[in-house]
């Protein structure tokens, strides 16, 4: 046993001696205290040793089960593989069969699919048999599957000692807030909320996971926003970690005065870029907000502001044990807490990870991303533009839900825009970015957008499953609005 996961289980063995009727874990229906927690994860540890396996896949809603399991798989030294639920069954078929998970853990709608992909069910587990060579690294906790810009999903596999070390310096991190109640927004299969779920594990606070349903998040992107506030009201907690697009929602709803932002103690943000004026209209309302930045290559989050070393704007100073040195080209390159390798693949041997983003240090040594190296576009007057980072000034204002911005070898930036409400009139989307065109420099603004027909959806192949653009696709699909004069319109700029 690693000497991190040692400290963990010892951490949680003293919260159950020690803080024995404390509440550890709050499901949907379900409290558990610590002491219970620590016997629930050593049972199941025994059941996972009765199996005689070295590979487990979790498909489960948030909730205290799939914590539980969780931990479990952790201790007792298994490869666990974990599904999100916005993956769609060819991927998860895909995870299982790549991974050679031979029991599965599984929400009941999963059956079919399960029974589909050659799996029998025999109490809590579905069982599977497979042949051939392990296809992990060495000592491989967690398998994460990332879809990056491909429609399948690319495994990445990394250790107890690096997950947990992050998870360690998150609750440091967060130390001078002091959150006393974590609630799981995004699934425990993100390995950014599953990390930060063993953070507040380690600080001995309350971890609330109410299933993706009671909180009105549906799939990747769709949020029921009326049900996440009610969620978030009646549970009131201290901690969370948000994604762009639920920062912007939560922000919104306290500048209506639909959320009460005073309770949450540390709210950190991540998984894309945020724009600064997002970042200012939190700081107004009193969400406490800190920006942070993170792979799955490096076990998550590499670089984080905390309330005691701030800078609106960057993504924050590395963690106490991550190096981060930039390339000749401004490339990102990370050393610390790095994968074994990806699943099938050979193991990862070199000292640095190149990141494929692009940043620059302040003076103080706090980072500011520049957008992805490969995304960068060159426009006719020769600017390089990330289109990234245009893309975050759009998408966080009021009526923009999707932007795609364009400029290869154009004089003028093209934007494809989607708004949140079909009622949405042209005059408020050209607002919309005329606001957003005041806070970037001339040669990134978006002189020309189209209003799309359809969203971006991981159905019609325009979105990686974790909501990330295929800008590949976008640009073939829409090719002429983006390069002919006549489908623009003029923004009001």
């Amino acid at each position: 046993m690693s000497p991190e996961l040692q400290r963990f289980r010892q951490t949680l063995r003293s919260h159950a001696e020690r803080h024995t009727r404390r509440i550890a874990l709050w499901g949907d229906q379900l409290k558990l205290d610590y002491a219970t927690l620590y016997a629930e994860v050593v049972y199941r540890q025994q059941r996972l040793r009765d199996e005689q396996v070295s590979v487990i896949a979790l498909a489960l809603d948030n909730g205290v089960e799939a914590m539980l399991w969780d931990l479990a798989a952790l201790f007792e030294g298994l490869a666990c593989v974990t599904l999100p639920p916005f993956f769609s069954p060819t991927q998860r078929a895909h995870c299982l069969e790549q991974s050679q998970a031979e029991r599965v853990v599984a929400e009941p709608e999963l059956a079919a699919e399960l029974l589909a992909a050659g799996y029998e069910k025999n109490g809590e587990f579905w069982h599977r048999t497979f042949t051939g060579p392990n296809r992990m690294p060495a000592g491989t906790a967690k398998l994460t599957f990332t879809s990056g810009t491909t429609g399948t999903p690319k495994g990445v596999c990394l250790s107890a000692e690096s997950l947990l070390r992050v998870a360690r310096e998150l609750d440091h991190a967060s130390k001078p807030a002091d959150p006393q109640h974590h609630l799981a927004l995004l699934p425990l299969a993100i390995l950014l909320e599953n990390l930060g779920c063993y953070a507040a594990l380690y600080a001995g606070a309350t971890l609330s996971v109410p299933s993706q349903k009671s909180l009105g998040i549906q799939g990747a992107s769709g949020v029921d926003t009326p049900r996440l506030l009610a969620c978030l009201a009646s549970r009131a907690p201290e901690s969370l970690i948000l994604v762009p697009q639920l920062l912007q929602i939560l922000v919104s709803a306290a500048e209506q005065k639909a959320f009460a932002p005073h309770k949450l103690r540390f709210a950190a943000v991540g998984g894309a870029r945020v724009s600064e004026s997002l970042l200012h209209r939190a700081k107004s309302v009193g969400l406490a907000v800190y920006e942070g930045y993170g792979l799955s290559e490096c076990a998550s989050v590499v670089c984080l502001n905390r309330p005691d070393a701030q800078r609106p704007g960057s993504v924050g100073k590395p963690l106490p044990h991550i190096q981060i040195r930039l390339a000749e080209d401004g490339e990102v390159l990370i050393k610390g807490s790095t994968l074994l390798g990806y699943l099938g693949d050979a193991p990862f041997a070199e000292a640095w990870w190149p990141s494929g983003d692009l940043g620059e240090f302040d003076a103080d040594g706090f980072l500011y991303l520049k957008g992805r190296k490969k995304h960068q576009f060159v426009t006719s007057y020769g600017r390089n533009v990330n289109p990234e980072w245009v893309e975050a000034e759009l998408t966080q204002r009021r009526h923009i839900a999707q932007a795609f911005v364009y400029g290869e070898a154009l004089p003028r930036n093209h934007a494809l825009l989607w708004p949140h409400r079909p009622d949405c009139t042209d005059a408020e989307l050209t607002a919309a970015v005329a606001e957003a065109n005041e806070t970037l420099p001339d040669y990134a603004q978006v002189h020309r957008w189209t209003r799309l027909p359809h969203p971006f959806t991981a159905a019609n192949g325009l979105l990686t499953a974790n909501g990330r653009p295929r800008r590949d696709a976008i640009v073939a699909l829409y090719r002429v609005q983006l390069t002919e004069s006549a489908h623009f319109e003029e923004s009001a700029s």
